[in-house]
């Protein structure tokens, strides 16, 4: 049983090997070492490797600690999430970026942005496209990008907030405007909040997330 690990080039990893007798049971495991990945339900894949001979399960566990961590917005229940475009730069915000984010928000995209300096001064903005908006839980955070090591969040704003008749879109570019001016690091993400708790994936709201932080808006490029 292999791992497609995900790397400049796509590369097989051996997970572990399953003798003739357990063949049965493959896809049981790999369906549920795939849905560990999106949901890190350990109770539900404990209960598959408890059916697997101990030096299967040994090698499977091992494999997820060493090559698995738990990264925020990297799967779906259906695999891994990919960036269709992978930067694109936009020199201010108007109506040129906006209508962007409005047709990859409309087709489903996920949609990551951030701020930064440019060397020749000014600031300019680097949107990231992804194949999916990431569901997350009715009672978790709405968050599906983690905050940064080393920098404290300010303010978190939502496209929930919104009481203004404003669309999303527009909301969440105000917002992170203002916190631009005001010289603060600033990211936009979108994400699907489920309306359940449990089976969550694909039902809920799209939303846009807009953090502040409490650091400078750092340099393109940085050497």
């Amino acid at each position: 049983m292999f791992a497609l690990a995900r790397r400049p080039g796509d590369e097989l990893e051996v997970v572990a090997t399953l003798g003739s007798a357990d063949l049965h049971l493959t896809g049981e495991l790999v369906s549920a070492l795939n849905s560990f990945l999106y949901d890190r339900d350990g109770r539900a894949l404990g209960k598959v490797l408890a059916r697997v001979p101990k030096a299967v399960r040994m090698a499977a566990q091992q494999y997820l600690r060493d090559k698995c961590p738990a990264v925020l917005g990297a799967f779906t229940e259906c695999g891994p999430v990919e960036a269709v475009r992978e930067a694109v730069y936009f020199g201010r915000i108007d109506d040129e970026i906006e209508d962007y984010l409005e047709g990859a928000y409309t087709i489903g995209l996920g949609i990551r942005m951030s701020n930064e300096r440019k060397h020749e001064g000014g600031v300019g903005w680097v949107v990231q496209l992804l194949s999916e908006e990431v569901s997350v839980p009715a009672s978790a955070e709405p968050r599906t990008w983690a905050v940064p090591a080393g920098v404290k969040l300010l303010r978190t704003w939502t496209s929930e907030q919104l009481a203004n008749g404003t669309g999303p879109v527009r909301g969440a570019l105000q917002v992170a405007e203002d916190a631009a001016d005001r010289g603060q690091w600033v990211r936009i993400h979108t994400l699907l909040h489920s309306r359940y708790d449990i089976d969550f994936e694909g039902s809920g709201t799209s939303e846009f997330v807009v953090d502040a932080f409490d650091a400078p808006i750092p340099l393109e490029h940085p050497e």
